[in-house]
């Protein structure tokens, strides 16, 4: 498949173009594209042109650490990916052009179009019809190496009325682009979880890109706490009427970590209902987080009740979170909406109320942190995964101690 789809009257290179202010008052005049949705789309990875670091959706990244991710790679050795659980659930592997494969993801920047192309299989996990799963479909990514590079495309379908959770777990290092296509089909109910363990000297950038139809329900958690640099976006479409999505993220960063996600729920049917919410935490001077988070209703999502938040909190000085809320509604027929983002310190009046009830000084920062992260870790309906994430938040917060 080699067709692209491109915002109206713009090139990559336009999109990014400065703009006189005199000349963009003429007809012909380019105005870069800051809109999510009009954004240049396309599997050729030519078409994006190498990113400067001034495009809107790259000018929070730092460019020169994920260039590995420009090309495609040379020798697909950087990672290896097993089925821990849920074998039975593995289908054949899908080549470029081969359905389910592009029946709705198209790359939204290069190190997805370049992991499009040079992701000649992608595995594809499909749960039947009616079917549910108990236990996780566990999915494990393992970096071979830090200066190693690999390609990869997952397509995860989710059939009528079936019911099922995937995990997708990666750990060790790999200079490493993914795409992750998730097909929720009529009345399934599907959790996607994508952890991030890495090693600090990896390098991840992933696009997540889901589809839910009428009456299905997407719950779709991104958890990084390893890793240089991580990028993961999730890309929601709330297709289908009464389609639901909840979409929700943890993270943890470190001194030298960036993590980065810019989340798009896109509400096209009527009677959806979507709910963001991404936490961070941050320790460290040289500790980044970035979180773009861009809501549309479309014009024809009549009755949608929509609601987008993002918090972090700075455990220490020179830690920097980014967070930029978009909501953009194009019907006035709706139940509600809105977006929140809030960065700070820690509450002193929280430390003093515990203290004052003769509980140390270090412990209440603990209980502070983990009553502020914990609330994502329990929307992970996993057994075993709960206590795991909150055993990482507590490593986190000693490891930083003795730092």
């Amino acid at each position: 498949m080699t067709t692209s789809t491109k915002a109206p009257e713009t090139t990559a290179q336009d999109s990014h173009a400065h703009v006189d202010p005199a000349a963009a008052l003429r007809d012909d005049a380019v105005v870069p594209v800051q809109t999510r949705s009009e954004r240049l789309r396309s599997y050729d990875p030519a078409e994006f042109g190498t990113p400067s670091g001034r495009e809107v959706n790259w000018k929070h990244t730092p460019i020169d650490r994920v260039a590995p991710l420009f090309a495609v790679a040379e020798a697909h050795d950087g990672v290896t990916v097993t089925v821990a659980a849920g074998e039975q659930y593995v289908a054949a592997p899908l080549a470029i052009g081969a359905a389910p494969r592009g029946e709705f993801f198209v790359p939204e920047d290069l190190p997805s179009a370049v992991a499009w192309q040079g992701a000649p299989e992608a595995l594809h996990i499909r749960v039947p019809r009616e079917e549910e799963v108990v236990d996780p479909i566990l999915v494990n990514v393992e970096g071979q190496g830090a200066e190693r590079r690999a390609d990869a495309h997952i397509v995860i379908e989710a059939l009528e009325h079936a019911k099922a959770t995937v995990v997708l777990r990666h750990t060790g290092a790999a200079q490493y682009a993914q795409n992750v296509e998730i097909l929720v089909r009529d009345g399934a109910q599907l959790t996607v979880v994508s952890v991030q363990q890495w090693d600090d000297t990896a390098v991840h950038a992933s696009a997540h890109q889901a589809r839910v139809d009428r009456d299905a329900t997407l719950r779709h958690v991104v958890v990084s706490f390893g890793g240089g640099v991580v990028r993961v976006n999730p890309n929601v479409e709330l297709a289908g009427a009464g389609a639901n999505g909840e979409v929700y993220g943890l993270a943890f960063a470190d001194d030298g970590q960036h993590l980065e996600s810019q989340v798009y729920l896109f509400h096209k049917g009527p009677e959806t209902v979507g709910d963001v919410l991404y936490k961070g935490a941050l320790q460290g001077i040289t500790a980044r987080s970035v979180w773009i988070g861009d809501v549309l209703i479309g014009a024809d999502a009549t009755g949608t009740d929509s609601y987008e938040a993002n918090r972090n909190l700075l455990l220490t000085n020179g830690a920097r979170a980014d967070s930029i809320p978009n909501l953009e509604i194009q019907t006035g027929d709706i139940k509600g909406a809105g977006h929140a983002s809030a960065t700070g310190r820690f509450d002193d009046e929280q430390l003093f109320y515990l203290q004052a009830r003769g509980i140390g000084e270090a412990e209440a920062r603990r209980l502070v942190v983990l009553g502020f992260l914990n609330e994502i870790a329990q929307k992970i309906d996993v057994p075993g995964l709960q206590e795991e994430l909150v055993a990482l938040i507590e490593q986190e917060l000693a490891d930083g101690a003795a730092a």
